[in-house]
C-alpha cells in the first residue's frame, strides 16, 4: 500500500428506524447459525479486504443499546466509533421545522461524519448484505492514490438488480446510468419495483408497468469516498434546504449529492461491478430466506461458524 493512503475506513448508516419491519430492529436481528447479524458480515468482510475501522452513524437516543448489542461485540476486532445524526445538525441560517420527526436522509447522515472522518471510506447500510467480493473490489479502490488535482475519484459498488429483489413485495432501487469509460452518470430513484417472471417491472400509478431486464446495474447504497464530499456535499445540502427546508417529509439522500456533484464536475464515480448476491430483509416474510441463504454459504466454506473466532 503507498504510505500516503491510509487504511480505508467503514461508514455505517445505522440511524434508521425499521418502519416496514414491524418495528423490530434488523440491524440487532440474529441471521447467521451462530446468532450473527447482517452487520456482523459486512464488518467481517470489510476487515478481511484492509479497512482500518468502522464508524457507525446512529441516533442519539439509541446509543445505550447499539453499544450492548452491537459495539461492545465488534470492538475486540476492529477500532469502533459512533457518530450521532441529529435533524439540528444543520448549515447556518436553516432552523428545523416545528413539524419534522426524522433527520434529513442518507445525504446528510454522511455529511452528519464530517469532523470524525479523516481518510477515504466506504458507506453501507447497517441492514444489508453485501458480499466479501463487493468489499474487496471497494477496498481495492479505495486504496489506490487518487489524482492530485482534477474531480474527486469516488465509487458505487453496482449489483444486478435480479440479485437484489425481494420475492414478498416491491423494492425501491437507484436504476444507474453507466458510460462507456464504466463511471456513473446518473441514478434514477424507482420506488415500486416487483419481480416477475422475465426479470422485474416498476409500477408508478397513472403509468403503464415499465419492464426490466434484471441485468440494470442498481445501487444498494455502497459508496466510496474521500473527504472532499464534505464539502461537496455540505454545498449540495444546503441548496436542497434552501428549497425544501420547510417540508416536513423531504429527505436529501446520498445519490443526490453524488449527482450534484458530477453534474458540476468537481467528482467522478467509478461503478465496481459485482456478481455478489445482496441479501436484505425489506419484508419481514424475506428473513427465512435470508437465513437460508447465509446457512448455505457456511455449508459452502465461505465462512466458519462462529463467525468470530
Amino acid at each position: 500500500m503507498p504510505p500516503s493512503v491510509p487504511p480505508p475506513a467503514l461508514l455505517v448508516l445505522a440511524a434508521g428506524m425499521s418502519s416496514r419491519y414491524g418495528g423490530k430492529s434488523k440491524q440487532t436481528d440474529a441471521m447467521g447459525p451462530g446468532g450473527e447479524t447482517l452487520l456482523d458480515f459486512s464488518v467481517f468482510d470489510a476487515r478481511a479486504a484492509g479497512f482500518g475501522r468502522v464508524v457507525f452513524i446512529i441516533r442519539r437516543e439509541g446509543e445505550e443499546e447499539f453499544r450492548e448489542r452491537v459495539v461492545n461485540r465488534l470492538t475486540p476486532h476492529l477500532p469502533v466509533s459512533l457518530v450521532y445524526q441529529d435533524m439540528t445538525d444543520l448549515p447556518p441560517g436553516f432552523s428545523v421545522p416545528a413539524e419534522r420527526r426524522k433527520p434529513w436522509g442518507t445525504g446528510h447522515a454522511v455529511w452528519a461524519a464530517r469532523h470524525e472522518m479523516t481518510e477515504p471510506f466506504c458507506v453501507i447500510n447497517a441492514d444489508d448484505f453485501y458480499g466479501a467480493e463487493s468489499f474487496a473490489a471497494m477496498a481495492r479502490f479505495l486504496r489506490s492514490p487518487g489524482p492530485a488535482d482534477g474531480p474527486a475519484a469516488w465509487s458505487m459498488v453496482g449489483f444486478r438488480l435480479r440479485n437484489t429483489l425481494s420475492e414478498h413485495g416491491r423494492v425501491a432501487r437507484g436504476l444507474c446510468s453507466v458510460d462507456a469509460a464504466g463511471l456513473l452518470a446518473g441514478v434514477e430513484e424507482l420506488t415500486d419495483i416487483h419481480r416477475t417472471e422475465t426479470g422485474a417491472e416498476n409500477r408508478t400509478e397513472g403509468s403503464a408497468p415499465r419492464p426490466l431486464s434484471g441485468d440494470e446495474t442498481v445501487s444498494m447504497n455502497m459508496w466510496g469516498f474521500t473527504p472532499a464530499v464534505f464539502g461537496s456535499f455540505g454545498a449540495e445540502f444546503t441548496r436542497f434546504l434552501a428549497a425544501s427546508g420547510t417540508s416536513p417529509a423531504a429527505e436529501f439522500y446520498i445519490p443526490l449529492g453524488v449527482d450534484a456533484a458530477i453534474r458540476s464536475g468537481s467528482a467522478t464515480c467509478r461503478v465496481l461491478p459485482t456478481e455478489s448476491q445482496w441479501f436484505g430483509v425489506t419484508w419481514p416474510d424475506d428473513r427465512p430466506r435470508v437465513v437460508a441463504a447465509i446457512a448455505a454459504l457456511f455449508a459452502s466454506g465461505q465462512y466458519r461458524s462462529p463467525l468470530w473466532t
